[in-house]
């Protein structure tokens, strides 16, 4: 339950809402009814003013704080983010956490069943995008009573969300947090994503993605896709630091088999995540982000394609990040300044790479805690708290067109 328990928020509780009202997707497909699974920590203000959505990433849910009665150990992914006291504090803002569709973790996805036919959806249940996501969350928020966020929040795939938030719903929301993030995957970011897809479907045991259906699960696929993931959430500091060329046995075996320690370390975490992670789910989400875009319909203009958003922007960065680099940050800020929006960069410098947007750091969690701490006070939920103290990190603040600049 962490080290110190009067910080976390305690037990947490799924909950689950059903829509009848049939969802058109981006696709041009219908889901007739779905189901969301979420988590809510904290209380809603009179008004629900102070609601925070924090939205997912790729292998992420809607256990975001906290942890579960019947499995102490189970804390939530971002618990280091959200609490009592914490960068998000739960004792000023109602943070919702939610398992998008698609997902394998109680929301409606390939592994429910399908009342059409009675079976689970399979490869027939349709692709999903970050369009989609966002308008089956709004519909969450209108069951929860919620008219306007205070903010919604995320990392890489999250983080997508939380700008379409500003697009699709530009009266609904106040603020955005855009961490490690892009406004459209590059080219290497796509040929990455195809290669782990390809891993999944070419595993014999894939069966088309309806590999239940003949009680199978692509598990070496999907093992292979993870540990290819994986390799590209850190930095090469990082693996070279923790594993090196280390050699478990201490000299070379001159074969085949597991030999290096970061070797042994990639399989086990593609083996674990082979065990509790769907692969027609993987397959979806990395789709969903390689069509993220949304400057394609504004010809490339991404200043013109955030010019509907009225929202404030906090973006952030990581130096050692090198699939979705600062430079990639550094042109949604342009961006946003050229279409005269309020937005605070925050450039990180530490050596986690992509993965930095969910550890500990000093510097990251003070800026993200001094940028929420505005906001509550524009909300009435409490005076300023935390000092804006950036130690080592970089932080530029941009209003409209006063202050532009490309980066630090």
């Amino acid at each position: 339950m962490g080290d110190d328990d009067t910080r976390s928020v305690g037990a947490a509780t799924p909950q689950r809402a059903g829509f009848l009202e049939p969802l058109i997707l981006k696709a041009g497909k219908t889901l007739a009814s779905y189901e969301l699974v979420y988590e809510t920590y904290g209380t809603l203000n009179a008004d629900k003013s102070n609601a925070v959505l924090v939205c997912h990433a790729l292998s992420g849910n809607h256990h975001v704080a906290g942890y579960y009665a019947d499995d102490p150990k189970k804390l939530g992914w971002w618990d280091n983010m959200i609490g009592p006291g914490k960068p998000i504090d739960t004792d000023r803002f109602f943070v919702i956490g939610v398992n998008n569709l698609g997902g394998c973790h109680g929301s409606t996805g390939p592994t429910s069943i399908d009342r059409a036919t009675g079976q689970a959806y399979g490869a027939s249940f349709p692709l999903v995008t970050v369009e989609d996501w966002v308008a089956s969350q709004a519909r969450l928020m209108d069951r929860l009573g919620i008219q306007k966020l205070a903010a919604a929040i995320g990392g890489s795939l999250g983080a997508m969300q939380a700008m379409q938030w500003t697009l699709d719903f530009p009266e609904r929301i106040r603020h955005a947090f855009v961490i490690a993030a892009a406004s459209r995957l590059s080219t290497q970011n796509i040929a990455f994503n195809d290669v782990a897809r390809m891993a999944i479907v070419s595993d014999p045991d894939f069966h088309g993605g309806n590999y239940r259906a003949h009680k199978a699960i692509p598990a070496r696929g999907l093992k292979l896709a993870r540990m290819l993931g994986h390799i590209t959430y850190l930095s090469e500091d990082l693996l070279r630091e923790k594993f090196g060329r280390e050699v478990k046995h201490g000299e070379y075996g001159y074969n085949y088999d597991v030999e290096f320690e970061i070797e042994s370390y990639l399989r086990y975490q593609g083996d674990k995540f082979a065990q509790v992670f769907d692969a027609n789910t993987y397959l979806i989400m990395t789709k969903a982000l390689d069509y993220f875009d949304p400057a394609r319909e504004t010809g490339g203009d991404l200043a013109k394609a955030l010019s509907a958003a009225r929202a404030g922007f906090f973006v952030a960065s990581f130096k050692s990040d090198w699939r979705f680099p600062p430079e990639r940050s550094r042109e949604i800020v342009k961006a946003l300044v050229a279409s005269g929006k309020n937005v605070t960069y925050a450039e990180i410098d530490a050596p986690h790479g992509h993965d930095g947007f969910l550890l500990d750091n000093r510097d990251y969690h003070e800026v993200i805690a001094a940028y929420v701490d505005n906001i509550a006070a524009e909300i009435g939920a409490g005076p300023r708290r935390t000092p804006l103290v950036i130690g080592g990190g970089e932080l530029e603040e941009m209003r409209g067109f006063a202050g532009q600049r490309e980066g630090t």
